[in-house]
């Protein structure tokens, strides 16, 4: 490294990566430290070009830990960067671009010695490299007098205070990402430890420190760089050298641009897919980090989080008399027709889903907004699309969706509006031509095909049982259900009824057999319970059907038209003791339609058995009907939600960030050849 560039075999054998890493003491002041900051090596940021770079220069971190105790290098390294970043504000004022290379620079080195600290070394460890002073000027060690912890506190209050203070401009741009991307590694100790976060200094730092005082302009400054969706600056994308290396002409470099300097690895190595994910690679890292923040620390109640209080507090920036409806004063303000955007056209991915989830669960001045949308079908869509792919998904991701819909569906307004908007067209349903729909209609398709999904593979009672209640709070709204629609509605319940058959069957001949073994014992018990949660989901397919029928018989003549056409399928439950009190419901319905088709003739034709319908709909009296309560879910969240959302978060981190992180070494989860999380 160097004023010279370095590829990657040379690193471990670099002199200058040498000296920093020697048992010798280098002083703040010494030149040394604008000659190690002048490298104009290309640094990766896609996680296997990372794993390439951490496995070069292992050896050099490695000795850095076991010198580092004796030189206090790292704080002269610090002392360099902290310099460099109290002049930060104006530098990129003035566009001084190698002054920013230089603390980028050091950003780097700094970045990629915490990450091996936090894989390899207790925390307690990892501070002392922090903290480790250099020998007195006779040779003599120095007198351990520093504050444990001060100097890693004031190294993230740095940190913090540079994502607040200094603009996102061309040639800071880079500087910004090394920076959520030094935060994240430090942070990441939770990857590699099971004690809470709240235990760990560096979260203490953050959570009690003096950058707590940032935490809004934070939480701002992250999410506008999300809304923001900055692209890179086009100097990132220029094409890499012809021998594929990660190096640069540094003569040439020098003589340019910041950008002529450092491209980040962003480079296209002839996959135009690859240089279409970095484009906003700001605004992805932007929102890790705000993910990261918000869902640490929730469950101690000595330890409070100002992060995610000020991501839950904030109001629009549109509307001068905006209603506070957190009851508390707003942290910031945000263009909430911005965020809605971003949100619509980004829900593709897990981390956006998880971020909707948050803002509609915890901020009710998003949620109040989100609901009043008249476009709500550019949220609803790409929802609906996850589950519809939910082959390629993963659980977490099928999950969230899943939720987000549970929370909209607790809305009638909402429940109202998506049988009004019509969507035409919907390419990526393939079961059947779609050209026109209402939203509710698709929304219930999408649903239904999800639990048929889940029950013949999954077999998920949470998952089924999500879907279920949303469509059962949608129930009641349920309005012009088409004929596909009101078919799927009653396949659902045929295709139950024929695993309710099978099931009982199973449990018969598993009791005749005679066997007393464990086995048959313990494969005794599954059909059980599955026929247990089996029936649990044929009693709300039910009431969802009664639910739809009895708020608006008249408005959903096609229904009626399918359950006329199977129903025979409602007589095996008529004695059930589980559904015998909501069958009598449907027969009374059935009996007063058959009565009135009987006029028709051997063989009326569908149109005229629909006119019927819709006749005796507007005749038929209600009162016959047994009243129920009224179908009501409200998501509530798991008492210890770290639980799950913890695992969730860092797992995305681990795939969506471009860095690097060793699997073998974490512990908070564990990856199977699928890609999944197991939460450990």
């Amino acid at each position: 490294m160097g004023t010279t560039s370095s590829s990657l075999s040379e690193l471990p054998n670099n002199e200058y990566l040498k000296h920093l890493s020697s048992q010798h003491p280098i002083d703040p002041m010494d030149p040394f430290w604008n000659q190690l900051l002048s490298f104009s090596f290309q640094i990766p940021v896609n996680s296997s070009d990372a794993k390439v770079l951490e496995e070069s220069t292992e050896i050099i971190a490695r000795n850095f830990a076991l010198n580092n105790c004796h030189t206090g290098n790292l704080r002269a390294l610090i002392y360099n960067f902290l310099i460099r970043a109290s002049e930060l504000k104006a530098s990129a004022q003035c566009e001084d671009n190698i002054f920013i290379w230089q603390t980028y620079n050091a950003l780097f080195i700094i970045r990629s010695l915490c990450k091996y600290f936090v894989e390899h070394l207790s925390e307690e460890l990892l501070l002392h490299q922090f903290d480790c002073l250099p020998p007195k000027q006779d040779g003599t060690p120095a007198d351990d007098t520093a504050e444990i912890g001060s100097q890693i506190e004031e190294f993230i209050n740095a940190l913090v205070e540079l994502i607040v203070d200094v603009p996102v401009l061309n040639f800071t741009y880079a500087l910004h990402l090394e920076t959520l991307n030094t935060l994240m590694v430090l942070l990441s100790i939770q990857m590699y430890h099971s004690q809470p976060a709240s235990n760990f200094a560096v979260y203490k730092i953050l959570m009690q420190g003096k950058c707590a005082i940032h935490a809004p302009l934070l939480i701002k400054a992250l999410m506008w760089n999300y809304i923001n969706q900055e692209k890179c600056p086009p100097e990132l994308y220029r094409n890499q050298s012809e021998d594929g290396s990660f190096i640069y002409n540094a003569t040439a470099a020098l003589a340019s641009s910041l950008w002529s300097v450092v491209t980040l690895g962003m480079a296209s190595k002839g996959k135009k897919s690859e240089v279409d994910q970095f484009e906003t690679l700001l605004a992805n890292q932007s929102l890790l980090f705000t993910l990261v923040l918000t869902n640490h620390c929730t469950c101690d109640k000595s330890v409070h989080n100002p992060y995610r209080q000020a991501l839950f507090s904030f109001t629009d920036s549109q509307e001068s008399g905006a209603i506070n409806l957190t009851h508390s004063a707003s942290t910031f303000k945000l263009d909430m027709s911005k965020v809605y955007h971003v949100l619509c056209q980004t829900l593709h991915d897990d981390q956006t889903t998880l971020l909707l989830y948050l803002l509609l669960h915890q901020n009710p001045n998003m949620k109040a907004f989100i609901l009043s949308r008249t476009n709500i079908d550019l949220l609803v869509m790409p929802l609906l699309k996850i589950l519809y792919d939910s082959q390629e998904k993963s659980s977490h991701h099928i999950y969230m969706g899943l939720i987000i819909l549970l929370i909209l569906s607790e809305d009638e307004v909402f429940n109202k509006a998506v049988h009004e908007i019509m969507v035409k067209n919907v390419q990526w349903y393939k079961e059947r031509p779609l050209s026109e729909i209402s939203l509710g209609g698709l929304l219930i398709l999408v649903v239904i095909r999800t639990i048929q999904y889940n029950m013949t593979r999954m077999r998920d009672k949470y998952l089924h049982t999500n879907c279920l209640a949303a469509l059962a709070n949608m129930s009641a709204q349920f309005n012009n259900l088409s004929a596909f629609v009101s078919q799927k509605i009653i396949n659902l319940f045929s295709q139950l009824c024929k695993r309710h058959s099978k099931l009982v069957d199973q449990i018969r001949e598993s009791a005749l057999s005679g066997n007393n073994d464990e086995q048959t014992d313990n494969e005794q018990q599954d059909y059980l319970q599955d026929l247990s949660v089996l029936e649990e989901v044929l009693r709300m397919v039910l009431e969802i059907i009664n639910s739809c029928l009895s708020s608006g018989l008249q408005s959903n003549p096609h229904l009626i038209y399918s359950l006329l056409y199977q129903r025979n399928l409602f007589s095996a439950f008529r004695g059930h003791p589980t559904f015998q009190d909501i069958i009598q419901n449907i027969d009374t319905l059935l009996a007063f339609f058959s009565s009135r088709l009987e006029h028709l003739g051997a063989n009326p034709s569908p149109g005229s058995v629909l006119q019927a319908i819709k006749d005796g709909s507007m005749v038929f009296k209600k009162e016959k009907l047994k009243k129920f309560p009224e179908l009501k879910f409200k998501y509530v969240e798991e008492e210890s939600p770290e639980e799950f959302f913890l695992p969730y978060v860092w797992s995305l981190v681990y795939h969506s960030s471009r860095l690097y992180f060793n699997a073998n070494r974490i512990l908070l989860f564990s990856l199977n050849s699928d890609s999944e999380i197991k939460h450990v």
